[in-house]
């Protein structure tokens, strides 16, 4: 549905069919994400009235009368919920007294203190996840290779859309912020900048934590990004120019203020079942919430990624696992997906394991180019023969073998029966 609210500038987003539905059989919607991803933009497109609590006018309003928020045409928009404790709870009550669905939509960019409300709300709000945009989205992957097709036992052979490690360098430095589209790199650089900034001035104090720290505490994720660092790692990185002892539970705080502020996503390690869990990695993985966001807490350009590949791989990495889930939670029959990684003690390593409820799987390996494509045919190979030889558990075969590519010709199967599938190709 288009809401009264809509902007003429909005550009509709992979999630707005997801809202839509979600709408139709919740009471009410809460779309998160980290701030500047356009969930104000989207929610205004399926809402008919709106209350914007990030204005101190409104939000002294409604803390002194509640009702205030909840007033308006239905659906209405109740922008940054969280600064205003309980007001979940009354969202949740005008739910239950009304029994009507598709009344509320809530957006917010940071969780609120546990303390906040008191009921989650289930079987009355529905939650779902906005991310940056994704390559589809940006007008970037002409989509013609969906989630549903890698599933498929068919292999396409067709061309790509041209893209050089320049074009890859600038897609990860740029990033996948609605507002930014269009503005120059530098100019996307600075604002980057600013976002971060915010953070550290400004969020971090606001949940009593140290500007600082909370700086240590991103580079430190910056320099580990796609990889299951270590508190120990982390505790390390964390020290450089602070005075005293940085522990565990320094990690864990800082951790949960970037989970907080949708700023970090984190994938959990995969148990194939072929050996005992003491040797599998079981760390999870840490991404960024966009590439861009890694790639200025690193102070580097496009141009200087374009001469690190080791450094723009992992970026990349990133990005694509963005993407991933954008197209995921936007794809019919995929929203409950996991998304997870494989690694154990041989040095095998595979960078995502798509794991379905009904037990089917997937598994993809992250290349910068073609040249690096056997490597990861070889990494996925491994795994499928390992998870054969778990008989015990029946194990089932993989649903499909990928390598995910950002510099290619043409998207084809190889003679192991993995899919070899551009990133410029691939949508919801």
């Amino acid at each position: 549905m288009d809401g009264l609210l809509k902007n003429q500038d909005y550009r509709p987003r992979l999630i707005d069919r997801e809202v839509d539905e979600l709408m139709q059989l919740f009471g009410a919607v809460k779309i998160e994400g980290p701030k500047y991803c356009g969930k104000t933009w989207c929610a205004q497109a399926h809402a008919n009235s709106e209350i914007r609590l990030d204005r101190e006018e409104s939000r002294n309003l409604v803390r002194m009368d509640h009702r205030i928020a909840l007033e308006g045409e239905r659906p209405r928009l109740i922008d940054e919920w969280q600064e205003v404790p309980g007001l979940h709870d009354d969202v949740r009550r005008a739910v239950d007294d009304s029994g009507t669905r598709g009344l509320y939509l809530l957006t917010g960019s940071s969780l609120p203190p546990q303390e906040g409300y008191s009921h989650s709300g289930a079987g009355r709000i529905a939650r779902v996840h906005m991310r940056t945009e994704s390559l589809f989205e940006q007008g970037i992957s002409d989509g013609s290779r969906g989630i549903g097709s890698l599933f498929s036992a068919e292999d396409v052979v067709a061309p790509a859309p041209d893209a050089t490690i320049a074009d890859i360098a600038s897609w990860v430095c740029r990033g996948g912020w609605p507002a930014m589209r269009g503005m120059s790199e530098r100019a996307c650089a600075r604002l980057n900048r600013q976002y971060l900034s915010s953070v550290f001035d400004e969020d971090a104090p606001r949940k009593r934590l140290s500007a600082s720290m909370a700086r240590n505490a991103l580079a430190a994720l910056a320099r580990n990004v796609a990889t299951a660092a270590t508190y120990k790692t982390l505790r390390s990185d964390m020290a450089r120019g602070e005075d005293g002892t940085v522990t565990d539970a320094d990690v864990v705080k800082y951790l949960d203020f970037f989970r907080s502020m949708y700023l970090i996503e984190e994938i959990p390690g995969w148990d194939v079942g072929v050996r005992s869990k003491k040797h599998l990695r079981t760390k999870p993985k840490r991404y960024f919430a966009d590439p861009a966001l890694a790639a200025s807490m690193l102070g580097v350009s496009s141009t200087a990624l374009q001469a690190d590949t080791q450094l723009l791989g992992l970026l990349f990495e990133n990005l694509c696992l963005r993407d991933l889930l954008v197209y995921l939670s936007a794809s019919d029959g995929f929203q409950d997906a996991r998304v997870c990684y494989y690694g154990d003690d041989t040095g095998l390593e595979v960078d995502f394991v798509l794991q379905m409820p009904d037990g089917r799987w997937g598994a993809i390996e992250v290349k910068l180019a073609e040249d690096k494509v056997p490597a990861g045919v070889a990494n996925l190979v491994r795994l499928r023969d390992l998870a054969a030889k778990n008989a015990a558990q029946r194990m089932p075969p993989p649903s499909f073998l990928a390598v995910l590519v950002g510099r290619a010709s043409y998207a084809h199967g190889t003679e192991e029966g993995v899919k070899v599938v551009p990133l410029t190709m691939l949508g919801p």
